[in-house]
């Protein structure tokens, strides 16, 4: 008997995977890989017209892939793009909870403004498309997979960032508690997270409202690529139905921490 192989994404080919903070970085990177293993994508961010600039570089006829306008704080807009991708491809297999941001917003002096937004992207935002994505597998029965895109930072506690941290210890709580949940109901969808160490993207420069901070952040080292984060990804993926991989850590060679 010839064995099947044990790493496949051909079995997601032709299904539908809903991805958030998809105008950039990681997102963004995520978005062309899956349309590149023939994928359908729905993109997300709260700017529709950088998503569709993605999504048209890797899809010009846009025929596997729609953009879309969603801040994932707001549940009907979140509702709303779960109902956009049900018309046009049928509904959602995948779903990549990749919007996030954090600001430099130490305990002792920080903004409340400034946490609240952390919570309410990093957290609540992550809940809300969660609940949304279960519904709709679970309408169809479909043996999907969530993936959260987390952090080291849910690993460890670095120097000044307690609150980004926080959110990000609770992006790693709430994976093990979905696991947990759709391992007692039997369910066939998988769920796991991705925490990776310092990936060039956008994001240093919002924490520390300074590209020239974050020019230093990333000149340290050779640090991560959001492409480096797609194929982790895509690996999460294309493991077989008995395998969920839970946890995928990932740092740069030389970051020490």
């Amino acid at each position: 008997m010839t064995a099947s192989p044990t790493h496949d994404m051909r079995r997601w080919a032709g299904r539908t995977a809903l991805i958030t903070g998809a105008s950039s970085g990681i997102g963004a990177a995520v978005a062309i890989r899956l349309l590149a293993e023939k994928m359908q994508v729905v993109a997300c961010a709260r700017r529709q017209d950088r998503v569709a600039a993605v999504l048209a570089a890797a899809d010009p006829a846009g025929e596997k892939s729609l953009a879309l306008a969603c801040d994932v704080r707001d549940e009907a807009a979140v509702q709303g793009a779960f109902a956009a991708a049900r018309a046009r491809f049928g509904g959602v297999d995948v779903l990549v909870n990749n919007a996030g941001l954090g600001h430099a917003a130490p305990l002792a002096e920080g903004r409340v403004d400034e946490w609240r937004e952390m919570l309410d992207v990093n957290v609540l935002g992550l809940c809300i498309c969660t609940r949304e994505a279960l519904a709709d597998m679970r309408s169809r029965g479909a043996r999907g997979q969530i993936i959260h895109i987390g952090s080291m930072a849910g690993q460890r506690v670095p120097p000044g960032a307690g609150l980004y941290a926080a959110t990000k210890h609770a992006v790693r709580a709430l994976t093990e508690s979905l696991r947990m949940e759709l391992h007692a109901a039997g369910d066939p969808i998988r769920v796991g997270e991705i925490s990776p160490g310092f990936v060039e993207t956008g994001f240093a420069a919002h924490y520390h409202k300074s590209a020239a901070k974050a020019q230093e952040t990333y000149s340290q080292f050779t640090v991560l690529t959001a492409d480096d984060v797609a194929e982790a990804v895509v690996y999460m993926l294309g493991c077989p139905d008995h395998v969920q991989v839970h946890d995928i850590l990932m740092r740069p060679s030389a970051q020490g921490t």
